[in-house]
């Protein structure tokens, strides 16, 4: 690991998950709060991260592979928390796990592969985005919250469909 300082954020985002769950299971007065306050600072880092990198030429193979690996567990751990909550559907939870181990799996195996993977584009990055701001409604319960998630669940499906065109486009041989 080449290590700077959007590195360094992107392993902090993967030590963030585990304190966001033991936080939001915790019994602690305003526990889903500051579980929240946990989610929002690994998305800002998660912002910050890919700024710095882009700005000062600091991206790495290991950032273009652990970043979005982060976000991805940081996101299951945060659907997990909501599935065993009963905050979500067994089926919202189901199609948001596959979708997600999926597009591991394949990225995975296109890098294992000697392949090349594909950037986040501006589709990935709003998928993200959209995800960051339907979770609180489901943390606090909001009426239609998990309407909203399977609207943001079905964006995210179209955006797997775009990169999984990209990876092949870009790996043709």
């Amino acid at each position: 690991m080449s290590v700077n300082l959007p590195n360094l954020l992107t392993v902090f985002r993967l030590v963030l998950i585990p304190l966001y769950l033991y936080v939001f299971f915790s019994e602690a007065p305003y526990h889903v709060e500051i579980a929240l306050g946990i989610l929002i600072l690994a998305g800002l880092t998660d912002i910050l991260d890919g700024y710095i990198a882009r700005k000062h030429k600091l991206v790495t193979t290991f950032g273009i592979m652990m970043d979005p690996l982060a976000d991805k567990l940081m996101m299951m751990a945060v659907i997990a928390s909501l599935f065993l909550t009963e905050r979500i559907s067994l089926w919202a939870a189901l199609f948001f796990f596959a979708r997600d181990i999926a597009m591991i799996a394949t990225g995975a195996v296109y890098h294992l592969r000697g392949k090349k993977t594909v950037p986040a584009n501006t589709y990935g990055k709003l998928t993200t985005v959209l995800f960051y701001l339907v979770f609180p409604l489901v943390m606090f319960r909001y009426e239609y919250s998990e309407a909203i998630l399977w609207s943001v669940i079905a964006f995210s499906f179209i955006t797997s469909a775009i990169y999984l065109g990209k990876f092949r486009l870009l790996n043709r041989s």
